[in-house]
């Protein structure tokens, strides 16, 4: 063989090992994340990475990590490990066992269009694995589907930056589309008034609907964060949707921010405060849902349907109904397929 028809040989090669390499598109759904036990060592690890995390506390570097390991570490994570004990369950942490039903659910509904894979941004599965897993089977095309409805630099934010900085350690970069927000899509409001009417009794409906947020701090917004803005608009959707469904007043629906953290102010109104003065003022019957959160976790299971309801009864309050987060509902799932469809 000539010494041309060798080298040519050899590209050919090259060229049928890239091709073999051209996969299917990869969805990667991703979470904030769960300790791997209900233990204090465990919450100290996790609580270390997801605090650490510069969009998750804009603290000055110096000043904080005097904080962080001279008081938090020392202190919260065991207060934290009896709260994550109090949701346990035999699936581990509610929020990766739910998040992997909605990992089987989706790639069930995607069928051999896609490869599904779950990453949380901290702990385990990690989202660098499952992008180091996606580029082992020669997928080149990766669609990022972060489960935040609305975008919030500390969640959405953070994602991205987990995602480029294991991509960006690679020879070859894949084709890439970060889905960012999906807080106005038809689907993903259907779905939450469907979650709320299936809770509801029309003949016996709360005094008060309280949709609670997940809390920033107020600072991020004068910044320029647009998690504020989405989330009143998601009310605003959603209230139009359920008042086609129920007799709801404009004031029967309130919107308020939770899990506040520190002493900065964070976005108002506060949820617990919500709930204490309403229960003060009279108000007997509330029904409470959580749109920013896709999956139950320890903010919604404990904080939103523990905590908070002692508030509220605790301060005359006698009904007070938790509906639960979308979770792996059908329709939930479909949302998340239309929105990755357009990429496959």
């Amino acid at each position: 063989m000539s010494r041309f028809s060798a080298k040519n040989s050899n590209t050919d090669d090259y060229h049928s090992e890239f091709k073999k390499r051209r996969g299917t598109t990869g969805v990667l759904i991703t979470n904030l994340g769960t300790p791997n036990a209900p233990t204090t060592a465990a919450l100290r690890s996790y609580l270390r990475e997801f605090l650490s995390d510069t969009r998750v506390v804009e603290i000055p570097r110096l000043l904080w990590f005097c904080i962080l390991y001279g008081i938090i570490l020392p202190l919260r994570p065991k207060k934290s490990a009896a709260l994550y004990k109090s949701v346990w369950t035999e699936q581990g942490s509610p929020l990766l066992a739910i998040s992997r039903a909605q990992e089987q659910k989706l790639q069930h509904k995607l069928g051999d269009k896609a490869v599904v894979k779950l990453g949380m941004r901290y702990g385990t599965p990690s989202i660098a694995e499952k992008l180091r897993e996606f580029q082992q089977q020669g997928i080149t095309r990766i669609v990022v589907l972060p489960l935040y409805p609305q975008y919030g630099g500390p969640t959405t934010g953070s994602t991205f930056d987990g995602v480029t900085k294991e991509i960006n350690r690679w020879r070859y970069v894949p084709e890439f589309h970060f889905i960012n927000h999906y807080y106005r899509t038809e689907a993903y409001i259907q779905s939450l008034a469907n979650s709320i009417t299936e809770a509801l009794n029309p003949e016996a409906l709360p005094e008060k609907l309280i949709l609670s947020y997940h809390g920033m701090p107020r600072l991020f917004l004068k910044n320029g964060d647009p998690y504020y803005c989405h989330s009143m608009k998601t009310t605003s959707l959603l209230k139009e949707k359920l008042q086609e469904m129920f007799d709801f007043s404009d004031d029967q629906i309130i919107t308020t921010f939770q899990s506040r953290f520190g002493k900065a102010e964070w976005l108002k109104p506060y949820t617990d405060v919500t709930l204490e003065d309403l229960a003060k003022s009279g108000v007997k019957n509330i029904a409470i849902a959580c749109p920013a959160f896709s999956v139950d976790c320890l903010e919604t299971l404990e904080e939103i349907a523990v905590e908070n309801r002692d508030i509220f009864i605790e301060a005359g309050g006698e009904t007070y109904q938790y509906i639960s987060a979308l979770n792996d509902r059908d329709d939930h799932i479909a949302a998340m397929a239309e929105l990755i469809n357009p990429y496959l």
